[in-house]
């Protein structure tokens, strides 16, 4: 049996029919165009983001991120007048990277969230005159603003972002996902400060500055000290008392680095209100995964005992403690009284 392929519709029709929205065809429509977008003539690609940023915000999300490489100065008008009255994050985007300058300085205040000051520092910081507010950048960005934007910083400033770097690596990373990912750590490695992801981005940028006696001092004598006080821990001698899997190696090292990298900050880096070394090390539950030589095993009759979710008690509990579960039970209709429950 021959399938059949189907015909491509001409482009000026599927266009027509996402913007007229009574034509029943919006959904299949708005597919197809994004699906053929890319390969299609720029007159075609400029009316299609012209009627989907006249569409739902959803669609205007979809033309703001085309914009943003597709931009002509055709849509500055239209942008301009969103972005007044709707303030939408993505709009924000395709202001920064394209306005006039004059723009952006006369409304600088408006692009200060998520990651748009780091973008309005890209294209103003050329301008020698105009001073970055480090309180509105990480301070990864801050060295990633100075380094593209052809700036330089003294030594002596540079040497204390990265140590303040490294103290906020100490208290705020995450066990498994703040690990540089060319840092390889297997049993009988030893995991330094260098090793940590934002550290080791900090030094790239130090680096290309040329701050080489910051780097240098660094990376060979004070990262070496800590590997070195690992080594000579307790903790670790523990460690090779036992068989390990890599895993589970590396979830120790993890917290030995965090740890022995704070003892040997310098107490000028260190904050009274940082948590105990104790605090510090206790995972956060919303990215924890404990390694295998803590899983605790359930015992099959405690599984047995324990209350079933079809417990009309349970649903109970759940309504008086959360408003949104009655609110979810009254919208399905469902049956508080009724056993048999219906998930």
């Amino acid at each position: 049996m021959i399938r059949e392929i189907k015909r491509n519709a001409p482009i000026a029709q599927l266009i027509k029919d996402f913007a007229n929205k009574r034509s029943g065809k919006v959904a299949d429509s708005r597919i197809e165009i994004k699906r053929r977008f890319e390969y299609l003539d720029w007159k075609d690609q400029k009316k299609i983001m012209q009627v989907f940023l006249d569409s739902g915000k959803g669609d205007r999300d979809w033309a703001y991120s085309k914009l943003i490489g597709y931009w002509d100065k055709s849509f500055e008008q239209r942008i301009k007048t969103l972005w007044e009255e709707l303030h939408e994050v993505r709009c924000s985007w395709v202001i920064v990277r394209h306005f006039p300058i004059k723009y952006l300085v006369d409304h600088i205040d408006a692009f200060t969230g998520d990651r748009d000051y780091y973008f309005l520092c890209l294209r103003l910081a050329g301008n020698k005159e105009f001073v970055i507010d480090k309180s509105k950048l990480s301070k990864t960005d801050y060295l990633s603003v100075i380094y593209h934007t052809g700036r330089n910083i003294e030594v002596n400033e540079a040497e204390q972002i990265l140590y303040e770097i490294v103290h906020d690596t100490c208290l705020d990373c995450g066990p498994l996902f703040a690990v540089d990912k060319y840092t390889e750590i297997k049993i009988g490695n030893i995991l330094g400060p260098c090793g940590f992801q934002s550290v080791s981005l900090a030094l790239y940028y130090l680096r290309k500055m040329k701050l080489t006696n910051v780097t240098f001092e660094f990376e060979s004598s004070w990262n070496e000290s800590v590997q070195k006080k690992i080594f000579e821990s307790p903790e670790f001698k523990e460690i090779n008392l036992h068989e390990i899997d890599d895993y589970d190696y590396k979830y120790r090292m993890i917290k030995l680095a965090k740890k022995y990298t704070y003892l040997s900050l310098d107490d000028k880096y260190k904050k009274e209100t940082d948590p105990s070394i104790e605090e510090m090390l206790r995972p956060r539950d919303y990215y924890y995964i404990a390694p295998k030589s803590e899983l605790i095993m359930v015992k099959s009759d405690e599984v047995n005992n324990s209350t079933e979710l079809s417990d009309p008690a349970v649903l109970n509990d759940m309504v008086s403690q959360n408003p949104a579960v009655e609110r979810l039970i009254k919208d399905l209709d469902l049956d508080m009284i009724n056993d048999d429950l219906p998930f």
